[in-house]
């Protein structure tokens, strides 16, 4: 409680930069800011956004200090850390956009036709302004040979996959971004195995990123095996299938529930 008063107060007073934040408890303040808003609202997989709109404290926090970051700084991280920064980071800010605009049903109803929800210049980032979209594409995944990315970037529709109760951390980002993959694939509604069928149905997030995940296996078949039962994975490996993608949910992963 401590640690979230002084940060709550010296951001308040517009006292607080990075460096004043690492005098005081290293980058923990930004860390701190964000596991409270996860903690407090992502349960059962889904975000309580009444309950983060009525209290948006400590995610804003984390944004301010997020926007504080130099480029010089975030440049000497190891490739880890500055992933997982920009992945909390994507995620926060979406969760911020939403309950800009909460109740809505869909992420995808903010903006208009020219510009949608990824066009909006609301990333504060190294003294610019940018937008989700490019935070995403000309970012994470220009800069980073990292397709488990896509398990880990949550756009708040009910076909993404879920948003984790934890910040990502360096240290354990290849555990996390693992977990999450196979938490992904498992969800039958959004990925499955028709053995019988000879069929492996896939989100449409490997259909709209395949590049990225061949890129680093042979096919999509390859790289999604590790992430499936072990009945599933064995079938994988001694059997070609045929691939085809699911329908995805973009109504809004509210633990509400209701369509607003």
């Amino acid at each position: 409680m401590k640690v979230r008063a002084f940060i709550t107060i010296a951001i308040l007073a517009g006292s607080v930069t990075l460096t004043d934040a690492r005098k005081n408890q290293g980058e923990a303040p930004m860390i701190t800011a964000f596991f409270s808003v996860l903690k407090e609202v992502v349960k059962e997989e889904r975000v309580d956004y009444s309950a983060l709109k009525a209290r948006p404290a400590d995610l804003r926090v984390f944004l301010d200090l997020a926007a504080a970051m130099t480029e010089a700084d975030f440049r000497s991280w190891p490739e880890s850390k500055q992933i997982a920064f920009l992945i909390n980071l994507y995620n926060a800010r979406t969760l911020l956009l939403i309950i800009d605009h909460y109740p809505i049903a869909s992420i995808k109803k903010i903006g208009n036709l020219l510009k949608g929800p990824w066009d909006q210049p609301v990333v504060r980032l190294f003294g610019q302004t940018m937008t989700l979209g490019h935070l995403e594409h000309e970012i994470l995944r220009k800069r980073y040979n990292e397709p488990r990315i896509h398990f880990a970037l949550v756009c708040a529709a009910k076909g993404c996959p879920p948003l984790r109760a934890e910040p990502y951390a360096a240290d354990a980002l290849d555990r996390q971004l693992d977990d999450q993959g196979r938490r992904f694939m498992r969800d039958s509604a959004k990925n499955r195995l028709d053995r019988n069928a000879g069929v492996l149905y896939l989100s449409p997030i490997f259909d709209w990123f395949k590049n990225d995940f061949t890129g680093k296996s042979e096919s999509l078949q390859a790289f999604v095996a590790p992430y499936l039962s072990a009945a599933d994975a064995s079938f994988l490996t001694k059997n070609t299938v045929k691939i085809r993608f699911t329908d995805y949910d973009w109504s809004l992963n509210d633990r509400a529930g209701a369509a607003r």
